[in-house]
């Protein structure tokens, strides 16, 4: 018999095997690197390999905005600076009284014999992108490891919080904002004094507060400050302003949604808070052998 003539085309693997393959390949590195974390070394390497080339594709845009800063006009410049005037001759009362509030605590503290709580240092960064997800709100800013910040410190600006840092490069740092759907906020009625938590929505311009009683002391208005029992965020810092409040009798809890305070999506610089002092164990969350051992009982 007379053999076939050999193909002039090699052909690998069909299209069903190969979407296989990569089905499967994809499967266990995204199970890989979000139970065991194994990626983040070569994230961290690619992040420092492409830093380079992300600043010499943001150049022209950068170029652009400083010729765009560079024209602004003179009357622009004015109206700005009669603004900052007034408002600095609004405001020079309630600093001249808030230093004197100051000196009045210090000197309580001393009559007390009381130590005041330490003062975190700060670090001002620039936010250079935003995440491109849209079921997600973050943003990345110009400081990393190398520039001694890790996870989990607070991002505020000059208004109010605006979130945490939740991963970490040697060069940039990505931080969440609070209106992501995974983050919430510790925070305190400042009217009240009622504790409870924001939720981010997904949404940029909302939080909500979750597990809030028909019959709680909250009105339209309400602003909310960080609490400070979670140790992340110091305490007094505005988060939001309760915006919404629907009360239905058939529902135990009130449907509240809130405006944030900060501007999560108007800035370009934000500060990075320094971790707060250390504080001692949380017992609730001792395992639950150490404390049958303590009690003398076997598990």
């Amino acid at each position: 018999m007379q053999a076939s003539p050999q193909p002039i085309f090699k052909r690998g693997p069909s299209l069903v095997v190969r979407l296989v393959f990569f089905t499967l390949l994809s499967l266990v590195l995204m199970v890989s690197d979000s139970r065991f974390r194994y990626l983040e070394g070569i994230r961290s390497v690619v992040s420092v390999v492409l830093y380079p080339l992300q600043q010499v594709a943001s150049m022209p845009g950068i170029l652009l905005a400083r010729t765009g800063e560079f024209f602004v006009t003179q009357a622009a410049l004015y109206r700005e600076n009669e603004q900052l005037r007034r408002e600095n001759l609004t405001n020079a009362p309630k600093l001249q009284r808030l230093m004197v509030l100051e000196a009045e605590n210090t000197q309580l503290l001393r009559l007390l014999d009381a130590k005041p709580a330490p003062e975190r240092t700060t670090t001002i960064a620039e936010i250079l992108y935003e995440s491109r997800d849209a079921f997600t709100r973050r943003v990345i800013i110009d400081h990393g490891s190398n520039q001694g910040l890790h996870e989990g410190q607070a991002v505020i600006d000059h208004i109010g919080v605006i979130g945490q840092i939740t991963r970490v490069f040697p060069f940039v740092s990505e931080v969440t904002l609070i209106t992501d759907k995974t983050q919430s906020v510790p925070v305190q009625n400042a009217r009240s004094g009622l504790r409870s938590v924001t939720f981010g929505t997904g949404h940029d311009g909302a939080l909500e507060l979750r597990f809030i009683p028909v019959n709680a002391d909250m009105q339209i208005g309400d602003v909310l400050v960080t609490s400070g029992i979670d140790g992340t965020y110091p305490a007094g810092l505005p988060v939001a302003v309760v915006a919404n409040i629907e009360r239905n009798a058939a529902f135990a809890f009130a449907r509240i949604t809130c405006t944030p305070s900060a501007g999560v999506s108007s800035f370009n610089r934000v500060v990075v808070l320094s971790d707060a002092p250390a504080r001692p164990a949380n017992p609730l969350k001792e395992p639950a052998q150490d404390k049958l051992k303590k009690a003398g009982t076997k598990p």
